[in-house]
């Protein structure tokens, strides 16, 4: 199965207490990057979320943001944890002595800190586990669309591979007759010039010449590029990476025979093969 790496996916779900709605934004990395953005009533969540997210995808930076608004007719007031302000502040006192000009404390700060500024805290024995559960179907619809989305990025690649099988075809075809026009070329490029001829020496220049453009090898290797990159996607494991690969090795084959052009078709057919070649790794860069 190809999944691509860029989705999005949201999930919501309205409780007693208040709305839960998970956002999941997914795109393109080399690794698995994920983060979570979780109110602070359900840091508990963290780690057990983000070890999810890494079981489930190989690629990709995933941002999971949790948002929960309270229902209306709660107690909206907030709650200060006085216990940690005394605390900060006997703190900043310590420390406030022990400089020769100590800065007033803001409260905002004090407020910022974590953990002592709380509102309509949820319940644990009833959000948290569904706030879980909602991640868990947040996590479904963002790998169908991924997948989704790799079923699309698969059917551009396939028709870029037929579509180089198909040069390569045509090319492997033209080359005997490319060769054979090149011959008789230099060969009437030697009369002209009236040049006395040693047929063994202009036969070994000749071979000599096949030899360099003999291109018969390069396109063994596309064709055998092309069956491998076939292969991969077939699989069902993660397989950006390879293919990521396989495009360095296709564009080296493609640049090798674009240097043994002999006349304009050929260098056509070289770059009909790199304008295939590089449409795929632009693909390629947005699959797991």
């Amino acid at each position: 199965m190809v999944y691509s790496m860029t989705a999005f996916s949201r999930c919501e779900l309205s409780t007693d207490q208040g709305n839960l709605a998970w956002e999941i934004r997914s795109v393109n990395h080399r690794f698995l990057e994920p983060s979570l953005r979780l109110p602070e009533s359900f840091r508990s969540l963290e780690g057990p979320l983000r070890e999810r997210l890494r079981k489930e995808f190989a690629r990709g930076k995933l941002e999971a943001t949790l948002r929960f608004n309270p229902a209306a007719g709660g107690s909206d007031a907030l709650q200060i944890n006085q216990p940690l302000v005394d605390a900060l502040l006997a703190a900043a006192e310590r420390i406030s002595r022990q400089m020769d000009a100590p800065h007033k404390i803001n409260p905002l700060d004090v407020l910022a800190w974590p953990g002592v500024l709380g509102g309509n805290r949820p319940s644990d024995d009833q959000l948290i586990p569904q706030a879980g559960a909602l991640f868990e179907e947040a996590v479904t619809a963002l790998k169908a669309q991924r997948a989704r989305e790799g079923s699309e990025l698969k059917k551009l690649l396939e028709e870029r591979l037929e579509a180089i099988s198909e040069r390569v075809a045509s090319l492997r075809e033209m080359m005997p007759g490319l060769l054979a026009a090149h011959r008789q070329k230099l060969i009437d490029r030697f009369n002209e010039a009236r040049l006395e001829l040693d047929t063994t020496r202009i036969e070994q220049e000749l071979v000599l010449l096949a030899q360099k453009m003999d291109v018969a090898e390069e396109l063994d290797r596309l064709d055998t590029h092309v069956s491998e990159a076939r292969h991969i996607l077939s699989g069902d494991q993660a397989m950006g990476r390879r293919l990521d690969f396989l495009m360095q090795e296709f564009n080296r084959e493609a640049n090798t025979l674009g240097s043994k052009a002999i006349d304009s078709r050929s260098t056509q057919a070289a770059v009909d093969l790199k304008v295939y070649i590089e449409q795929m790794r632009e693909q390629v860069q947005n699959i797991e």
